[in-house]
């Protein structure tokens, strides 16, 4: 199958755009490469620093010639999905001696949740949180005495993060080991209606917190398509991953397998060998590309919006917002997964998942065939599923067909022709917003405006039954230099059960929403934000807003905003208490939403 002419033609100006700061990154990686893992050129004593504690490998490390290989984890417990990585390191390690080479812990890296902290001042760091992570890890790897690297993080901002360090450390290959989904516990709709029903004053506290123990249970991510199980979709779409790791639970035999083959294929791709496979070789544009066409299929997080951009400009790979819009309107969306329907990630591996998905797009012409991985050439490799028998872990053909078609549809007969994302311009800036959970009916809304600085007062005035006409709620000042950019997925109750009342209702934001977003339309990441004078900055009570996903506008109607002067608000609450006092410098030097909302600037 040829590919479609969008596809080349996206591929074709992303190139275009970078190919200056990609030239410039291929030549510092071609560099990094010439000079080598320095571990051969240290001093004794370094030497002896770095292999102290390293027991049965000493030997191999400081006279052999075999490979080392570095493992950078994002483990902790308190995050269910990090938890099953207490082990990994060993499992690695007897791995990679089983090939005849080493593996060392070179370091660690945060690992927040957003679950956690939703609707709290820790939320003020998450979005920081992705590029501290991609500093500690290369510090870790800054001892420049590996041969390869995995990746341990499965979570929001954690993979994003290490992502950008594996593009710094380009010249290395890397392979990312993922932990798996937890087994399914309350179905997650049900647990929404609970959600619902403590937000309406229906239900008590109790009875909220039963439903989400029930609901997030044990070890493994969570098991709606958030932003940490879109997360480990690239990994497969854009090759990091061993084909069909994504979605095997953390209990699985077949999980310990392919732990075992990711770390001794980390190792097979070094430059020691005749399979040099580096990180930079893997992750370029059409990588990218195909990245953009998986988040559309299967309606992911919104969240990747920002990630994405980022990711691709540590590898001196410029996109925009365009290019997921025009890549989306050619992008049949073929799986419902909660809160894009009712299943959960387990029920859509089980229906055929990212195999099935991954070899319908190939067979439409929607992806590019011949990316490099770390499987080999060749993205047919992830249309195959793993399979652990009496013969060790092989790849069979993976499912033709959908084993259910109320969770996953083939190209050909989609559950909407158009992928779940899209952009949206006017006279209050550029934006994004989800749509693969949003009923059609409710694509284009038109209402006055209520204006709002935080998430608080929403409620606060919900709580007053303030809402009771058509209303597009604007939470402004929630961008990354105000403070960090939040996500408000705890609004999401709250705006759910207006429109439930029959209200006609969307939020617009320069703030995120979850990887979760739901059935509420919301126009999230507006650029420029409040804090700099933007478009929304201007807005006032009352004001007609027209959002509409269907023709892409987000404007404030018979308003002319260049007679207004920007608002201010106070922000100073949001400066200091619980780390953020930490991340002034951030706040200064990020960039906006859609150049990536880093502090990293331009490749």
């Amino acid at each position: 199958m040829s590919l479609h002419p969008t596809l080349q033609r996206v591929t074709d100006r992303i190139i275009q755009r970078s190919q200056k700061s990609r030239l410039d990154y291929l030549a510092r990686m071609d560099v990094a490469r010439m000079q080598g893992p320095a571990r051969g050129h240290l001093s004794c004593s370094a030497q002896a620093h770095a292999y102290a504690a390293s027991g049965i490998d000493k030997t191999n490390l400081g006279y052999g010639s075999a490979g080392n290989l570095a493992i950078i984890t994002a483990y902790n417990d308190m995050l269910s999905a990090h938890q099953p990585f207490e082990t990994y390191p060993q499992i690695i390690k007897d791995a990679a001696r089983a090939v005849g080479g080493t593996a060392q812990v070179a370091g660690g890296v945060p690992a927040m949740c957003d679950g956690i902290t939703q609707g709290s001042a820790g939320m003020e760091l998450s979005l920081f949180s992705r590029d501290v992570i991609a500093l500690s890890a290369a510090v870790a790897l800054s001892h420049n005495s590996f041969d390869a690297a995995v990746f341990l993080g499965v979570c929001d901002k954690i993979v994003p993060g290490l992502v950008i360090a594996a593009q710094s450390f380009g010249h290395l290959p890397a392979v990312f080991l993922p932990a798996g989904p937890m087994e399914s516990g309350l179905a997650n709709d049900e647990k929404a209606k609970v959600r619902q029903d403590f937000a309406a004053g229906l239900v008590d506290r109790a009875a909220l917190m039963q439903a989400e123990m029930a609901a997030y249970h044990g070890p493994g991510t969570c098991t709606f398509y958030g932003t940490a199980n879109t997360n480990q979709m690239l990994m497969e779409f854009m090759g990091l991953h061993l084909p069909g790791a994504s979605f095997v639970p953390p209990s699985s035999p077949l999980r310990q397998a392919l732990t075992n083959a990711g770390a001794q294929r980390a190792l097979a791709l070094s430059d020691l060998g005749t399979q040099y496979t580096p990180t930079c070789q893997i992750l370029d544009e059409r990588t990218f590309v195909n990245g953009i066409i998986g988040l559309n299929a299967t309606g992911g997080s919104t969240n990747l919006l920002i990630h994405l951009i980022a990711m691709a400009r540590a590898g001196g790979i410029i996109l925009t917002w365009e290019d997921f819009a025009d890549l989306s309107a050619i992008t049949p969306l073929m799986a419902r997964v909660y809160p894009n329907g009712l299943a959960d990630v387990n029920h859509f591996h089980a229906a055929g998942g990212l195999g099935f998905i991954i070899g319908q797009l190939l067979d439409a012409g929607l992806l590019h065939p011949d990316t490099q991985t770390v499987a080999g050439r060749g993205l047919s490799h992830y249309t195959a599923d793993p399979v652990l028998g009496k013969d060790g872990l092989q790849w069979r053909a993976g499912a033709k067909a959908s084993l259910n078609d109320k969770i996953l549809r083939p190209a050909s007969d989609p559950f909407q022709p158009t992928g779940g994302l899209t952009r949206l311009t006017g006279n209050l800036g550029e934006a994004v917003i989800k749509i693969s959970a949003v009923d059609p009916a409710h694509h284009s809304v038109e209402a006055p405006a209520r204006i709002f600085t935080d998430q608080d007062a929403v409620k606060s005035a919900f709580q007053r039954g303030e809402f009771t006409d058509d209303v597009i709620i604007v939470v402004r000042f929630q961008g990354p230099k105000a403070n960090g950019m939040p996500e408000l997925h705890s609004l999401t109750p709250i705006l759910s059960i207006l429109q439930g009342r029959g209200l006609r209702v969307a939020l617009v934001t320069d703030g995120r929403m979850s990887g979760a977003s739901g059935k509420v339309p919301s126009a999230i990441h507006v650029t420029p934000e409040a804090k700099d004078g933007g478009p929304i900055a201007k807005l006032r009570d009352g004001d007609r807003i027209h959002l509409d996903a269907k023709t892409g506008l987000l404007d404030v109607l018979d308003v002319d905003l260049s007679t207004r002067t920007a608002a201010n608000a106070d922000l100073s609450a949001h400066q200091s208490g619980h780390g953020r006092e930490l991340f002034a410098t951030f706040r200064t030097a990020v960039e906006a939403a859609n150049l990536g909302g880093s502090i990293f600037g331009g490749t």
